[in-house]
């Protein structure tokens, strides 16, 4: 669906889409490439098993600071190599967990312009509405981490996407939510 292809063991490069909508139709289930938490080396396409809560997002922190490494260490002039945006997805139950506050304070603070994270905030989690255990303003905290802020209203406008990450690829000093 996103064009990504399937890679083997051996890290050649199949015909066959990495996820079909057939996978989808079997997510979390049993030996499915679309398993709850998305397995590394199981999906091509997916960098890193995540596993608990909240840990996708300082993963993908750890990621956007060795974007940054690679290019000041090996980018030259007029030789680019390094130079990669990380994008990661979470849901409402994600900012719930400490390490996820950890590593975003972590990302305002080393002002890391090439991370973005998608919040589905749907106020729902595994236990139900969110209104039962979590209250807070997310987006007031992230200002406070100095994370730029941008919102969409209507996922399903793919209009709106657009602009909102090209307003996120234009930032100079900060990470988006």
């Amino acid at each position: 669906m996103a064009g990504v292809k399937e890679v083997s063991n051996n890290y050649h490069t199949g015909d066959r889409e990495s996820v079909t909508i057939e996978d989808l139709k079997t997510f979390r289930q049993l030996h499915s490439r679309c398993a709850g938490h998305p397995e590394y080396h199981w999906t091509s396409g997916v960098e890193t098993t995540t596993g608990p809560l909240g840990n996708g997002l300082a993963t993908s922190v750890g990621m956007a600071i060795a974007s940054k490494w690679l290019g000041a260490t090996y980018n030259k002039p007029g030789f680019e190599i390094f130079n990669f945006n990380v994008y990661s997805l979470a849901g409402d139950g994600c900012f719930q967990e400490g390490v996820s506050a950890e590593a975003s304070s972590l990302a305002g603070h080393l002002q890391l312009d090439n991370l973005c994270w998608i919040w589905d905030n749907n106020h729902i989690s595994i236990e139900g509405n969110t209104d039962w255990s979590f209250t807070e303003d997310v987006a007031t905290r992230f200002v406070a981490y100095g994370w730029n802020i941008t919102r969409v209203t209507d996922a399903n406008d793919l209009q709106k996407l657009q602009y909102a990450f090209k307003v996120a690829q234009r930032e100079s000093n900060r990470p988006t939510l």
